[in-house]
């Protein structure tokens, strides 16, 4: 529901958020850093202005879908599917490392074995959206890294589906249920499979047909992409996946130049320039902590190995597939960005764990308070370093080699 409260909400997160960003980018940093700031500072953390609420949650989705969709217009699907070896082995590496060290680091500060576990995937999930926004950002998303990136992270999403569902499916009956992670995965190889089959042989036909530069050709692409989105969502694959797929049925390859260019203004304003903001001072949004010297040493302890372990991880994945030192370094530090969907992980434990306590089928929670937010802070903090430590690691590797496939592509 629209009211005061809501459009004052907006009117704050818009007008803080385009003063930061533009402070920012004069500095040559990206935008995304200041709306993160403006969230801080009018959320609960600092002032209090702005609170978390079901309609900011849903235009912050809805900044993500946009962005993605407008992702999927911008890259070309052949080099993703060139590119599919070292994006699987870059997202192997950078799920299991990452996994055993947030594991091994809250078991370390107290965790049962449940808890550790939940932890530790919660620290192994890359988010595509921020991956997607900080490529863009700095003109890294059509080269050869930027497709491996955003290929490992569509991996990785697949991953954490399934250790999600397993371990779920551990903490209800004590059991890891194997026809369960078989129907999942039955459902990606589906879901992908349907999407192939539109994009070579069904949207062509229509896709060729697209000359009206107006009201239709957006409301055929918004179509697009809330259809695969809804098949992304019965996959169990976040509805994100599927706004990027679609983007790519309206890729400047496959309709005419003129429809393109105006479609691809249409989704770069309403994401970049209305939705977007909202989605990462949404995130700031959800920062409340007691600063206790035992949170905040866990806390730092679990950001510390996140960070590290994606770069491990992703690192050795891609120099195992034929990369160098500074491709290896740009893709581990392009892999290292988190955000909203540790956020929905995390709330969907800590929900079941409570469940599970009130019918006494467990008898201490899957997720702590303290273990929730120190998830919320390493996301945060990944989010804002992953920008800045690609972009110094994109300059370092440029200059010493500019044909590495890493440098920026206009």
């Amino acid at each position: 529901m629209i009211d005061a409260q809501l459009i004052t909400s907006l009117l704050l997160i818009l007008m803080v958020a385009w003063v930061f960003g533009s402070i920012f980018a004069r500095f040559g940093l990206p935008v995304m850093l200041g709306e993160l700031l403006a969230g801080i500072l009018l959320g609960p953390a600092i002032l209090g202005f702005v609170q978390p609420s079901p309609a900011l949650e849903i235009l912050a989705e809805l900044g993500i879908f946009f962005v993605m969709f407008h992702t999927g217009m911008e890259m070309d699907p052949k080099e993703l599917l060139e590119h599919g070896l070292p994006s699987f082995a870059v997202a192997l590496g950078g799920f299991i490392v990452p996994f055993g060290l947030g594991f091994a680091v809250t078991y370390f500060f107290g965790g049962t074995l449940y808890q550790s576990l939940f932890v530790g995937m919660g620290v192994s999930i890359t988010a595509i959206a921020v991956q997607a926004v900080v490529l863009f950002s700095l003109r890294i998303n059509q080269s050869e890294v930027g497709h491996i990136i955003m290929g490992a992270a569509i991996v990785d999403d697949i991953l954490a589906l399934i250790c999600l569902s397993t371990l779920l499916g551990l903490a209800k009956s004590g059991s890891i249920h194997f026809a369960g992670v078989l129907i999942i995965l039955l459902k990606v190889v589906g879901f992908f499979g349907l999407t192939i089959l539109l994009g070579q042989f069904v949207m062509p036909r229509f896709t060729a047909r697209l000359q009206d530069k107006g009201a239709k050709s957006f409301t055929f692409a918004m179509t697009s992409a809330f259809f695969l989105a809804y098949c992304a969502e019965l996959a169990g694959l976040h509805l994100i996946i599927g706004a990027f797929l679609a983007g790519q049925f309206v890729r400047k390859e496959v309709v005419d130049q003129e429809v393109y260019k105006v479609l691809h203004d249409r989704f770069y304003g309403i994401s970049y320039g209305f939705l977007l903001p909202i989605f990462f001072a949404s995130l700031a949004l959800h920062l409340h902590f007691s600063w206790t010297p035992f949170f905040i040493t866990f806390a730092l302890a679990l950001t510390l190995v996140a960070i590290v372990g994606k770069l491990i991880g992703c690192g050795v994945g891609a120099k195992m597939t034929g990369y160098n030192n500074w491709q290896s370094l740009v893709i581990g530090f392009g892999m290292n960005g988190r955000g909203a969907v540790e956020m929905v992980v995390a709330s969907v434990v800590l929900a079941l764990g409570n469940d599970l306590l009130d019918q006494g089928i467990i008898d201490t929670p899957l997720l702590t308070q303290d273990q929730f937010s120190a998830l919320i802070f390493m996301a945060f903090v990944t989010t804002i370093l992953a920008p800045i430590t690609l972009k110094w690691a994109v300059k370092r590797a440029c200059r010493s080699d500019a044909e590495s496939g890493v440098c920026p592509v206009d």
